[in-house]
């Protein structure tokens, strides 16, 4: 792991008008992976606006790859259906973190990612420096799905004796 930069922690906020699995409802969770990487958050029960707020951290070695993100229902007795799936970049974050700022107000905005037909944002995503660190909120719209989105808030956390992120 000498190429590792650092670490990503997604809190991986809540789920909205997520699709209903169940008789009534689903049991959603969320798989993150990249890579080799997966990570897991808790299941909600019987809820298509679950309130996670987990956070997951992934190692980065390479903030090109994208991060791809699938919700399921939770199944006692069969495999748990899907219920959409979104991929998101890292890159505008990674960068904004690279600048290695230092005392902005609170609540600067440091970069905009805009939805597009390219990513799964349902809405302008905005890297905002938020009490002495840079962060980035996100809500996903789901694919492969009638309807869905989720909230998440990417953070970095430098590691120490990790390569770190230099400005190239």
């Amino acid at each position: 792991m000498d190429n590792l930069l650092g670490l990503l922690r997604i809190k991986v906020k809540r789920g909205i008008n997520l699709a209903v699995r169940d008789v009534s409802s689903s049991d959603p969770y969320v798989i993150v992976k990249m890579a080799k990487q997966k990570l897991k958050t808790r299941v909600v029960k019987k809820d298509v606006n679950p309130e996670w707020n987990e956070d997951l951290t992934l190692s980065i070695t390479d903030p090109n790859i994208p991060i791809h993100m699938t919700v399921y229902d939770y199944d006692m007795f069969s495999l748990d259906d899907k219920m959409g799936d979104a991929d998101f970049d890292i890159k505008p974050f990674v960068e904004a973190v690279k600048m290695k700022l230092e005392g902005l107000p609170d609540g600067t905005i440091v970069t905009k990612v805009p939805a597009s037909r390219t990513n799964c944002l349902s809405e302008e995503s905005c890297v905002v420096w938020k009490d002495g660190k840079v962060v980035q909120d996100m809500c996903l719209r789901l694919r492969n799905v009638e309807c869905g989105e989720v909230e998440i808030q990417l953070q970095w956390i430098n590691l120490p004796g990790s390569k770190g992120l230099m400005a190239h």
